[in-house]
């Protein structure tokens, strides 16, 4: 494995290829990861990761300075599911002067859920991911591999690739999860043992909630409009999610249900694909998850 540590090095070796395949990273890598890489192998005809912790994605109160680095690891992970570069810049590399042109994602999609909490979030994450994209795909096509976990980010990323024409595919994989559901995230390593074994909470709250939206779909396609059955509360069910993950010591920011296609808020439910979505923290540790309905 190369790897490149200025976009000069990158470029040189990747330009013979025709079609990279691309995961980015902040490191620490998990098996979510890895899954990510192992599956985008057979998807081009060279193997490209990065490994960045952008500043640009992070609030002034959050961890970039204490997010985890664990670069070492990380190369053997990386050389062990035959990633054949790395890109591993410094900031002063990507970022030799202010990155005052940035570019911003559609407020509809970006300022709701993770962008009401993070504001300017994702403005860092299509920065970055754009700047990143650049110096893989210099060549031309290629495909990039995103997991599910990250929903929102990765309905963004898709609809900035579409809206600026690049010739790169996106692909998404379905979220990596522990033997007891919990998502697996490079900040689960924050969480102390009794977290850890508390961290499932958040899952089995959005499946719950999932749960109760397939039955109220189920109970709306057998009823006729004479029945008079009533409508399943969306807002109120909610709610009720949220109380109950507050009633075991977390803090959530939502647990919402919303539209696949563009994250927009139901009243009812109907036939169309819909996600359930969580974001809280439990002690210090800020933990995101969905489930697709």
């Amino acid at each position: 494995m190369f790897i490149a540590r200025t976009v000069a090095e990158l470029r040189q070796h990747v330009a013979p290829h025709a079609k990279p395949a691309f995961v980015p990273t902040m490191g620490n890598l998990h098996e979510g990861h890895l899954s990510l890489l192992r599956h985008a192998k057979p998807m081009g005809d060279v193997l490209v990761s990065s490994i960045f912790v952008n500043r640009l994605q992070f609030l002034p109160h959050e961890d970039f300075d204490s997010y985890p680095r664990t670069f070492e690891d990380d190369c053997a992970r990386l050389q062990a599911v035959g990633c054949d570069v790395l890109f591993a810049p410094t900031e002063a590399e990507l970022y030799p002067q202010p990155q005052t042109f940035k570019v911003l994602p559609d407020p509809a999609l970006a300022n709701i859920l993770e962008g009401e909490f993070r504001p300017g979030f994702f403005t860092g994450v299509c920065t970055v991911v754009m700047k990143l994209f650049s110096c893989v795909f210099a060549g031309g096509a290629g495909v990039a591999v995103f997991g599910q976990k990250d929903y929102q980010q990765q309905l963004i990323l898709r609809e900035m690739v579409r809206q600026f024409a690049l010739p790169i595919q996106i692909l998404t994989l379905p979220t990596t999860r522990a033997a007891d559901g919990l998502a697996l995230s490079s900040r689960n390593m924050y969480l102390s043992a009794p977290e850890r074994a508390q961290a499932v909470q958040l899952s089995a709250a959005l499946q719950a909630l999932a749960a109760q939206v397939r039955a109220a779909g189920a109970m709306q396609g057998k009823a006729t409009a004479a029945s008079g059955a009533a409508a399943f509360n969306v807002a109120a069910a909610e709610a009720a999610a949220m109380q109950d993950l507050r009633a075991q010591g977390w803090q959530p920011d939502y647990l919402t249900v919303r539209r696949q296609s563009d994250l927009s808020p139901i009243t009812h439910v109907t036939a169309e694909p819909l996600v359930v979505l969580g974001a809280a923290k439990l002690g210090p540790t800020r933990l995101i998850d969905n489930v697709e309905v």
